[in-house]
């Protein structure tokens, strides 16, 4: 059996293994639609990819460019604003957030762009070392990621977590971290 898992999933997966359970073995949703900053980043995301952002290309040295790219491989798949050819022959991912840069790069923001490194490897057989963040209301500042080896491959073990829970409806362990499950949507039937 094989599934279908998305960058949000691995996020999540990374985040407490125990979203997976409840979300893709026992199908709880979340609900997370009905949040603000959900609907006003979807809203803003699709505006971005209309307008014309060459002044950033140019920046960062890009050679071609491919907008809103739906990619897959055999296990993720995912959407990526920008997908780059950048001048010295590698690739790289350019994702628009409608956020504010605080001099904090969020781990979930590194691992959605290792996500995109996987996937533009996968399917362009090409060679991705970095991905670009472009924060939208802090006058799209534009933050670059450095991608290592190790950084996709803790995708690729994330995906083969989430397949195991998955198929083997298998109940992992809750997050050692548990200041995560104060803010967690299934803090309230999940076995700390």
């Amino acid at each position: 059996m094989i599934i279908s898992i998305t960058p949000s999933h691995v996020i999540e997966y990374l985040y407490c293994p125990r979203y997976t359970y409840f979300e893709y073995v026992l199908c709880i949703p979340q609900y997370e639609e009905k949040y603000y900053k959900v609907l006003k980043g979807r809203e803003i995301h699709n505006k971005k990819l209309e307008e014309n952002k060459e002044y950033l290309r140019k920046r960062i040295g890009v050679k071609n460019k491919y907008l809103d790219v739906y990619l897959t491989s055999n296990h993720l798949r995912g959407k990526v604003d920008e997908v780059l050819e950048l001048d010295d022959g590698t690739y790289a991912s350019l994702d628009y957030k409608f956020a504010e840069y605080n001099d904090i790069l969020y781990n979930t923001y590194k691992i959605q762009t290792f996500c995109y490194a996987f996937l533009i490897e996968s399917n362009f057989n090409v060679t991705v070392k970095k991905g670009f963040i472009v924060f939208t209301r802090s006058s799209n500042k534009l933050i670059e990621i450095t991608i290592e080896e190790k950084d996709k491959q803790k995708i690729i073990e994330s995906i083969n977590g989430i397949e195991k829970i998955v198929i083997n409806n298998y109940y992992p362990n809750a997050t050692k971290y548990k200041k995560k499950c104060a803010t967690c949507t299934y803090s309230n039937i999940c076995e700390k």
